[in-house]
């Protein structure tokens, strides 16, 4: 059997790796465009900030160490020019010129491209550069190295943006980010987003949100804003989404789909027959909703290569699909997320409710606990699990990959009270943060606890809500939000008389615990009640302005 890979990295590296364990005898060819066929690509911005020092470390494989170890004929340098899939030949252009190649299996592994948009002026900038390569990263380095650039703007505030904003700032340069969403990290919802914006701000970088670049003067040394704002940039980062690399896919008149994405069925053929598809270029069923989605990370096409190779080594593999799992450090801060955020849950008409905790990475009288802010998302009629979001310090990887193994394996809500995890202090706590999301979405499922979502709040007051804080009387006079009466919980027995019976109350903390006591207490009473999910701590980020 005869197969050719088109495109390296995850999807096609894991592809062809897989296909020698399992076909020794096969002939196994990858055709790679660039001159690397296997990088870390997500290791990009840290060789920039020089955290990660040698550049070779960024090389996984080489065509010699694939040839020894596997015995693959690595062709980089080489460019597939087309398909004739009735023929089964695919015709590449590489250091020998142009020629065709047959092939009895081919697997299209070409990644994607960066998004670059139409702006004015961007054709004619000389230090506007993306980051998705090998090259990328060398012609950033190169141009930081002779020209000493002292201010950066990076266009774009997703993984990769603040990635290279962190790696630009630990350079001494001064970086500005400019989102057109109105928060930075558009994946995760505007409350818990807020903790990364504070951080970038803390460190140094100055953030506008909202706003789009609207054109590029000076050959790029001005960035000029939607709003008319202008910003200097001796060095600008492209980094505004990517895009399927699928040339190749149709000119061979193989059917795409949304964003252009190449379209796989559970065993990645493509439309045309003995053609397969990995990785970024090709559309996967999101595994929550069961809807077509394009989800292109690392984890996702390592598997998806793996498969496919069993596939076509005849082992059943279902593509089941991905649920989008996905971490970012931004300095001392980690955010992480899975599954679907609020917006597309609105988006696809599901009906949903949010808890929110706060909670310390491991036992907060062990020294060095930091606090952990974690968001679930779930089905309050049956307990499916839809997404969840998670920021802090330390132990968010922990968290969300936990939830992110729960959605996988079909775990409800109340499944997760009942997980079991490694507990001593220096390590976590006898409840640990996925524990205590399952007692709170338990809660609302089962009566004991109704919430309202901080942007639910204004409403509240309008139709005369009693606003109730139960806090101590010094933690109000840190910060309270506008309205609230403040009744501390070792109180409130004595002094439910203050707390009107005909008017809702809403109940708030400094993390949603204490008030969730207080709702006991008072629904336990006669009264109408609502916990103010994620209480202070939460509000407090999300409304600033209200913040007295």
């Amino acid at each position: 059997m005869k197969i050719v890979i088109v495109g390296g990295v995850a999807g096609g590296m894991s592809a062809a790796t897989r296909l020698r364990r399992l076909n020794e005898d096969a002939e196994i060819i990858i055709l790679e465009k660039g001159p690397y066929v296997s990088f870390a690509n997500c290791g990009l911005p840290y060789f920039v900030s020089g955290e990660i020092t040698k550049r070779s470390k960024l090389l996984v494989q080489t065509p010699e160490s694939l040839k020894g170890r596997f015995e693959l004929d690595v062709r980089v340098n080489t460019e597939a020019l087309s398909i004739d899939p009735d023929k089964k030949e695919i015709m590449v252009r590489g250091e020998k010129g142009e020629y065709s190649i047959g092939y009895d299996k081919l697997i299209l592994s070409p990644g994607a491209r960066p998004f670059v948009p139409n702006t004015p002026g961007l054709p004619e900038a000389k230090n506007v550069f993306t980051m998705r390569n090998v090259p990328d990263v060398d012609a950033v380095t190169r141009f930081i190295d002779e020209k000493s650039p002292k201010k950066a703007v990076v266009i774009g505030a997703g993984f990769i943006g603040l990635e290279m904003a962190e790696a630009l700032k630990h350079r001494g340069i001064d970086v500005t980010v400019v989102e057109m969403a109105p928060q930075v990290l558009p994946p995760f919802d505007y409350e818990m987003s807020v903790f990364v914006q504070e951080e970038l701000e803390k460190n140094g970088i100055k953030l506008y949100t909202g706003v789009a670049a609207s054109g590029f003067l000076e050959e790029g040394r001005i960035v000029e804003l939607q709003s008319g704002e202008r910003l200097e940039s001796d060095l600008t980062i492209m980094s505004v989404g990517v895009l399927p690399e699928n040339t190749l896919a149709q000119t061979a008149g193989i059917e795409l789909g949304m964003r252009g994405g190449i379209l796989v069925d559970e065993n990645y053929e493509t439309s045309a027959r003995d053609i397969y598809a990995v990785g970024d270029a090709i559309i996967i069923k999101n595994q929550i909703l069961d809807e077509n989605t394009m989800i292109p990370l690392a984890n996702p096409a390592n598997r998806q290569g793996r498969q496919v190779a069993d596939v076509i080594s005849g082992y059943r593999r279902r593509n089941r699909g991905a649920i989008g799992t996905a971490i970012v450090r931004v300095f001392d801060l980690s955010a992480a997320s899975v599954g679907l955020n609020e917006r597309q849950l609105k988006a696809a008409g599901r009906n949903f409710k949010a808890v929110h905790v706060t909670a310390n990475d491991h036992a907060g009288y062990f020294p060095g606990a930091t606090s952990i802010y974690m968001k679930m998302l779930f089905d309050p009629e049956d307990g499916t699990i839809f997404g969840a979001q998670g920021v802090g310090q330390k132990g968010v990887d922990k968290r969300i990959d936990i939830l992110a193994t729960a959605i996988k394996g079909n775990l409800k809500v109340d499944d997760l009270m009942e997980l079991e995890f490694t507990y001593a202090p220096p390590f976590g706590s006898a409840k640990d943060p996925v524990n205590m999301l399952g007692y709170a979405a338990t809660n609302i499922m089962e009566g004991f606890s109704d919430n309202i979502q901080w942007y639910e709040l204004e409403e509240m007051r309008e139709n005369g809500a009693f606003l109730l804080d139960v806090r101590e009387p010094g933690e109000v006079e840190r910060g309270r939000i506008d309205g609230f009466v403040n009744i501390p919980l070792n109180d409130l027995r004595t002094r439910i008389g203050e707390i009107p019976m005909d008017r809702t109350v809403v109940v708030s903390c400094q993390s949603g615990q204490r008030s969730y006591m207080a709702e006991r207490i008072l629904k336990q009473k006669g009264y109408r009640t609502a916990n103010l999910d994620g209480a202070f701590n939460i509000y407090s980020k999300a409304k600033k302005e209200e913040i007295r």
